[in-house]
């Protein structure tokens, strides 16, 4: 049935025949009538959009057609953020899509006389505004309700351009405006589609009486303030609903995220001081930072220390297991020393000249005089002999080298009747033995023999001085001096005290101590010589040398032995400057008895004690970490001494050190009485096993 022309509507269907020229579905005329009375007044006035308001009720009576066959019909509508002079390109061969823009103007606005917008905001085709996507809505209008009124009140956007198919009233294929910047505005072309933009869509459901064109004009008023043409009222429109969904977003967002946005980030400035681990862990996981506390402080260096500590102490361990054991070592635990009871005894000194007393690994009775260096006339040869013994030595049961005699030794033999010198009688061209040689000095204390030893050892007499000189110092021999080898010489002198560290070191050779202890002995030639020192070998005197010289006086170096138990000990000692005996003035018997009366005295006063007792503990093994196993005396210990007497005692270990474990009774070591190699010496054990150190002990050193 036809139906009567609306308002403003050409009755002979003019406004059909326009959208029937570019659609191609005829459903969809009235509905393309509407889209083209929005584009048509592309060319009218100065380029603002124009739209007559005649055309408006055909629009609406478009809706007409399709109602919704439910409570209202149904119109996607899609709210553009675009400025007034943005364009929309439609797709040619897609179905037609309206667009509809709002602004914020009354619904009832009159254009100019011209059929211009009066609003002075509207966007111009030359500066075109950003556009800006808003969310495309879905209305449900109410039965009776038509698209058509919809059409009516959405403003007309000048360059937008229905493609060549009928509007179905959906937004599927709506096509978003070309975003080229270098395309003209307003410049239409059907050859370069725009790609089209889904956007998210909302389902709105109006009351009954409302129709989409209220609905969408009111949304798109509210969202953009574009420009749009004035229409008369309709009178079935009525008053738009109070919004159903929040204002639409500024122009300054494009589009409405579909789930809430993330919290951002935050951020330090530049000049800001870096920001706390666990507040900037705190905002990235969108938990606040706790308050700071010292408790949670405390807990916070803990948590950050507690892994380096543990890492540290894992390292340390691994270090001390591996680190090389130190050595053990033997400590004494007993007195260091002991003392004989009973007062120190009074030694018979000489009255003259300067006299030393000693036992050998026991300690010195001490001297008498001043201790100057005096001349000591023969007893400088047994430097001589020491020396030869030390660059040439030789066994107990050997002869030695064979020494050459020169023409000089045999010349000076002769002196013995000129200068009332001590000698021997030798051939040039014939050979000594050294031991022959050594028997000649030490007991007739023949000067041309000691002479003849310096020359064949060093090529010349002074060159075997530097050599007695040097042999002086290493010994201690600080107050001594040699300028011959036979002590001739008022300027070799020495003291009671330096020649008594003589003594002890050429008695410790046992070729010297072989010689010495000789009463005389038979030369090459057959010639027998005794010995100057009357003393050999009565009270067990074994030595050493007389010596006397106007200058010198009477001296003698003596050795005796004594037996204390089943321990035998040499006593040394010297005499030196003696004077003339009264008896007979003859210096060398008064040098004779000052010593003898020395050694009886030191025989007398020695005697044995007990120092320690089988099985005691005297010291422990020390393992260096802090372990410590006791060591006790396989025997008796007894030290020879006299009344008064300290002597010291020391722990010796093995030659090949201590071992790291053994069981008890292993022997680790020796205990030592007295000084030197001849104090008392006995064997040291363990009291319980010796083990290597524990875990413990490893880890806990400290060096």
């Amino acid at each position: 049935m036809p139906r009567a022309a609306e308002p403003g509507e050409e009755p002979d269907g003019s406004a059909g025949e326009k959208n029937g020229e570019n659609g191609e579905n005829g459903e969809d005329r009235e509905a393309a009538e509407a889209g083209n009375a929005v584009d048509a007044p592309e060319s009218g006035g100065d380029g603002e959009d124009e739209a007559p308001a005649a055309d408006a009720p055909a629009d609406a009576s478009a809706g007409d057609e399709k109602p919704d066959s439910g409570d209202g019909g149904t119109v996607h509508l899609r709210v553009s953020g675009e400025e007034s002079g943005a364009k929309a390109k439609a797709d040619s061969g897609d179905r037609g899509t309206t667009q509809l823009r709002a602004r914020a103007e009354e619904p009832n606005a009159k254009p100019d006389a011209k059929g211009e917008d009066t609003d002075t905001d509207a966007a111009t085709d030359d500066e075109p505004a950003p556009r800006v996507d808003q969310p495309t809505s879905v209305l449900r209008l109410p039965p009776g309700d038509t698209a058509g009124d919809t059409a009516e009140d959405a403003p007309p956007e000048g360059d937008t351009k229905a493609d060549d198919g009928s509007d179905d009233g959906s937004d599927e294929d709506t096509k978003e405006p070309d975003r080229e910047p270098d395309r003209e505005p307003d410049k239409e072309s059907d050859d370069e589609p725009a790609p089209r933009v889904d956007q998210p869509t909302s389902v709105l459901r109006l009351p009954p009486g409302d129709t989409a064109g209220d609905t969408a004009g009111d949304t798109a008023g509210d969202a953009l303030p574009e420009k749009r043409s004035a229409g008369p009222a309709d009178p079935r429109v009525a008053p738009p609903p109070p919004p159903l969904e929040p204002p639409a977003p500024s122009p300054e967002s494009t589009a409405v995220p579909l789930r809430p946005a993330d919290p951002p980030r935050p951020t330090a400035a530049p000049d800001e001081e870096p920001r706390d681990p666990l507040a900037l862990l705190a905002a990235l996981t969108n938990k606040p930072a706790p308050p700071p506390t010292p408790l949670r402080t405390l807990l916070r260096r803990v948590k950050i220390w507690t892994p380096l500590v543990v890492l540290l102490l894992i390292v340390i361990a691994v270090a001390q297991w591996f680190r090389p054991l130190p050595e053990p070592s033997l400590e004494l635990t007993a007195a260091p020393t002991f003392t004989f009871d009973g007062e120190a005894p009074s030694v018979p000194w000489p009255a003259e000249g300067q006299a030393a007393l000693e036992v050998e690994g026991l300690g010195s009775f001490g001297s008498s005089g001043e201790q100057e260096p005096v001349p000591i006339a023969s007893v400088a040869k047994v430097m001589t002999a020491y020396v030869i013994l030390q660059e040439h030595p030789m066994g107990e049961d050997e002869d030695g080298a064979a020494i050459p005699v020169d023409q000089l030794a045999e010349d000076e033999a002769g002196l013995a009747d000129t200068d009332n010198e001590s000698t021997v009688l030798v051939e040039a061209g014939s050979t000594i033995t050294q031991r022959e040689a050594l028997q000649a000095i030490m007991i007739p204390s023949a000067n041309n023999v000691a002479r003849l030893l310096a020359r064949w050892d060093s090529d010349s007499q002074e060159a075997f001085v530097e050599k007695m000189n040097a042999a002086a110092a290493d010994l201690g021999m600080d107050d001594t001096t040699y300028t011959d080898p036979s002590g001739l010489d008022e300027t070799t002198v020495s003291t009671a005290e330096d020649q008594v560290l003589l003594a002890k070191a050429a008695m410790d050779d046992p070729v010297f101590r072989q010689i010495a202890r000789m009463p005389s002995y038979e030369d090459s030639q057959g010639n027998v010589h005794g010995n100057w020192n009357g003393l050999v070998p009565v009270n067990g005197v074994v030595g050493i040398k007389t010596g006397t010289s106007t200058a010198a006086g009477g001296n003698l170096m003596f050795a005796a032995h004594q037996q204390v138990g089943d321990d035998t000990r040499l006593i040394v000692g010297a005499v030196l400057d003696q004077g003339p005996d009264p008896r007979d003035n003859s210096i060398l018997v008064q040098a004779l008895t000052m010593g003898d009366q020395l050694i009886r005295f030191a025989q007398g006063q020695l005697t044995a004690e007990t120092v320690i007792g089988e099985g005691e503990v005297v010291g422990h093994v020390d393992d260096g970490l802090g372990g410590r196993t006791p060591v006790v005396v396989t025997e008796e210990v007894r030290a020879v001494g006299w009344a008064g007497l300290e002597v010291s005692l020391r722990l010796n270990a093995p030659e090949d050190g201590v071992p790291g474990s053994a069981d008890a009774g292993a022997e680790v070591g020796t205990l030592t009485v007295g000084d030197g190699p001849d104090g008392v010496t006995v064997p040291l054990a363990l009291g319980e096993p010796l083990g290597e150190p524990g875990l413990g002990d490893r880890l806990l050193r400290i060096l």
